[in-house]
């Protein structure tokens, strides 16, 4: 028996199809069996023809039944039937569970949440952007909606592109340099494949970003963890290392904050030029600097072409809009066209048009002073605060630079005792342990606060909270 409920948004036709072919996994309709034509069923269920035909030519593509001249519609007998899922199986499947639900939500029912390391909602352009996507959508033609994307990027953003980095980072390229792409995490999985054959182990921060560090394990990479001293990356250690290839944060190292001082980026080259190998610069943080003007970056002093510099926008402008891009050494360009001749970006062209609009009419460096002083005034509060309530009973690390700090405590708590203390006290802060390779080289004292996507407010708010729960009243 067919139930058609007119109360559900699910097409007619799926709703026959879907009915149909449950009776078929579940045995009602036995392999073999004749079905109802097209005719019948129509005037069973009270609906037109066509859309049983819809739904039977759905069954038939998809194996169940077949249509035999002279005996209409029948099941086809499947081997392995064990395999499938009943309906009320995938209903199972695809029901949220309530753990699911918890765990997205779970941040909601903390009072201060420390872990945002973004910018606020508040602070993102929507009223700019909702304007600039209506004028794109209506200036392009059909045919770029139905033309494949370039493959590297669009050649305007590129442009656009090269002149903001060119203006604030230092770094000189070609527009064909800058490889427009869809996050972190994709490319440097193009990074792992370009250098596959001839390498296989890569130097990486110790501690280090987990989720750059998993890519590249993942990727059937060695990762070879190294030490960090105050200004950045153990040299002693890298060279002793046979890894050909670093992966660095020297603006803002992830997470301690350290600043690479020019004396060792220009040992890093040289350790670069010596081993003929290759360093990735991994820009995290750039734009958030607040005790001097933002640091050079390590590509804009490279003679020899050794650094990828890796870029986002996610820090400074949104997540969501997944738009990251890399700059490629001129001597890199002839093997990427060669293994990637065949990819295409993986940001939409649409996506590229906006934010080449946005940077192209101004909009990008206003809103990077914008939040550049609300960063500002964000940090000099938390630190304030801190220092106001907690003082010399905590140590500060990676302050004036970036949307997060490092707090260690001398209190006898570890990190998982001053996580849980923090939670009773609905205050959500970071763990810092995940960012080691060698758990037993951290002092397991020190939590993460992210301050870029909270109010004022309740930062103030939030520090005599975490105050009272870690150091008492």
């Amino acid at each position: 028996m067919i139930v058609i409920n007119n109360e559900t948004n699910v097409p007619i036709y799926m709703q026959i199809y879907e009915q149909v072919k449950e009776q078929i996994i579940t045995g009602q309709i036995q392999g073999g069996g004749k079905l109802p034509s097209i005719r019948t069923l129509s005037v069973t269920l009270n609906v037109s023809r066509n859309t049983v035909e819809s739904a039977y030519q759905q069954l038939s593509a998809e194996g169940y039944i077949e249509s035999k001249p002279g005996s209409g519609f029948i099941s086809l007998k499947l081997d392995s039937m064990e395999f499938l899922k009943s309906a009320s199986d995938r209903l199972v499947n695809i029901k949220e569970p309530e753990e699911i639900v918890h765990r997205v939500n779970s941040d909601k029912y903390y009072k201060y949440n420390f872990r945002d390391r973004s910018i606020s909602a508040h602070d993102f352009p929507l009223h700019i952007w909702k304007k600039l996507s209506n004028k794109c959508l209506s200036s392009i033609s059909d045919e770029n909606f139905t033309s494949y994307n370039s493959k590297s990027g669009e050649r305007g953003l590129q442009i656009e592109l090269m002149k903001y980095l060119n203006k604030s980072r230092g770094v000189s390229c070609n527009p064909e340099q800058i490889i427009i792409s869809s996050g972190l995490e994709y490319t440097l999985s193009l990074l792992c494949q370009l250098f596959r054959k001839d390498l296989d182990q890569i130097a990486f921060e110790d501690p280090g970003y987990i989720g750059a560090r998993d890519i590249f394990s993942n990727n059937g990479y060695n990762v070879a963890p190294i030490s960090l001293e105050e200004d950045g990356i153990n040299l002693e250690e890298l060279n002793n290392s046979s890894a050909k290839i670093v992966f660095v944060t020297p603006s803002h190292q992830f997470p301690t904050g350290a600043v690479m001082p020019i004396k060792k980026r220009l040992k890093l080259l040289d350790w670069a030029k010596r081993k003929q190998g290759i360093i990735i610069e991994d820009d995290y943080d750039s734009e958030f600097r607040y005790d001097s003007k933002p640091i050079p970056s390590l590509q804009s002093i490279d003679s020899i072409g050794c650094v990828i510099y890796i870029g986002t926008f996610s820090k400074s402008l949104s997540p969501s809009l997944r738009i990251n891009y890399m700059v490629l050494p001129q001597s890199l360009l002839e093997r990427y066209d060669r293994l990637f001749n065949k990819y295409r970006v993986s940001v939409s062209f649409i996506q590229q048009k906006i934010l080449q609009q946005f940077m192209h009419q101004g909009y990008w460096d206003r809103h990077l002073r914008k939040i550049h002083l609300t960063a500002i005034r964000k940090h000099d509060l938390l630190i304030r605060t801190i220092l106001e309530h907690m003082g010399d009973k905590v140590i500060i690390h990676g302050e004036n630079a970036g949307l997060h700090i490092l707090m260690e405590f001398n209190n006898g708590l570890n990190e998982k005792e001053l996580i849980e203390r923090a939670k009773k006290n609905s205050v959500l802060v970071s763990p810092v342990s995940i960012f080691w390779s060698r758990p037993d080289k951290y002092s397991n004292n020190m939590i993460l606060l992210g301050f870029g996507g909270m109010p004022e407010g309740e930062i103030v708010e939030g520090v005599h909270a975490l105050k009272n729960a870690l150091l008492g009243n």
